[in-house]
């Protein structure tokens, strides 16, 4: 019943880590959308290898949330 527990509470971090991530991402979307940010920066290759990396490790944690839910 411990270990269920403890599931369970880092399923919730996971997930709390992950809304924060897409809060970001939708501000970043909406300053962009109103122009008071310049996406032109996200061109540059630097940038794009940050992003793709960024969003490679969200997705993996998205995807051990959803495993430690379903095993709950």
């Amino acid at each position: 019943m411990g270990e269920v527990g403890r599931l369970g509470k880092a399923a919730a971090v996971i997930g709390g880590f992950l809304i924060m991530v897409g809060m970001i991402l939708l501000g970043v979307f909406a300053l962009s959308i109103f122009n008071m940010l310049d996406p032109d920066f996200l061109v540059e290759e630097d940038v794009q290898t940050i992003l793709m990396w960024v969003l490679l490790i969200v997705g993996f944690l998205d995807l051990a949330s959803g495993f430690i839910l379903l095993k709950r």
